[in-house]
């Protein structure tokens, strides 16, 4: 019933001057997707729909942001949008709104990837050891870091972290990641070993195959020769 009386506030957009006024809407709502619409921009909204009282924008504006959003993150390709609609509104209505939806479903798409949050990947790993106390003798691992941010603006994507390590804590971490390593390199080379086992049963069953072909072959072609005839013969045209 809650999404029937959202759809029930469509025809509003009736209201509006123009196709442009309506695509300022739709443009409106998705460029303030994060934050909501201003007081300005509300204000903008409720002009162009000739509307009086701020409850009958928000109904509408809820409606569109749902239509939005399945257009958007929604498994629809550019010719279902149409399908989004519900029979209660107009033909008219539809065609509209599907031609602006269609119009902006690849750009958006495009934003909504760049909204997405994306980690840092490890461009390089260096480290230096340093005397902390050089009467005691103690040792710190002074670790360097570079971080490439993809997601980031050309220019600002590499950053650089830097921490110390106790010289323990650090022989710790090596022989974890040597650990690791040599339980990665074991695993290939089993994946590869089985891999060459089923390549070699694959040539062991087309060799097999080749042969039962093969007297098969001569078992067909054995009759023929006995009565002295062809194994095939040509059909006249």
């Amino acid at each position: 019933m809650e999404k029937h009386s959202l759809w029930e506030h469509l025809p509003l957009l009736v209201r509006s001057n123009s196709k442009e006024s309506v695509e300022y809407i739709l443009q409106a709502l998705w460029r303030t997707r994060k934050i909501g619409l201003d007081s300005a921009d509300r204000d903008i909204i409720k002009d162009m729909l000739q509307l009086q009282f701020e409850s009958q924008l928000d109904p509408l504006l809820v409606c569109l942001r749902m239509l939005i959003r399945r257009c958007v993150y929604g498994n629809h390709g550019k010719d279902e949008i149409q399908k989004l609609f519900p029979q209660e509104v107009s033909p008219e209505l539809q065609r509209l709104l599907t031609l602006l939806l269609q119009k902006f479903q690849r750009e958006w798409r495009e934003d909504a990837l760049k909204d997405q949050v994306s980690l840092p990947r490890l461009k390089a790993m260096t480290w230096n050891l340093a005397s902390q106390d050089a009467e005691a003798g103690d040792g710190v691992a002074i670790v360097n870091l570079k971080l490439q941010d993809d997601a980031a603006q050309p220019g600002l994507g590499e950053k650089e972290i830097k921490f110390q390590l106790a010289k323990d804590t650090l022989e710790t971490m090596l022989k974890s990641m040597v650990k690791h390593r040599m339980g990665i390199s074991k695993l290939k080379k089993l994946v590869d070993h089985k891999n060459e086992s089923l390549c070699d049963n694959e040539v062991e069953r087309d060799g097999e195959t080749s042969q039962v072909m093969s007297r098969s072959t001569v078992l067909i072609s054995e009759p023929f020769k006995k009565h002295g005839s062809p194994a095939f013969q040509a059909v006249p045209s």
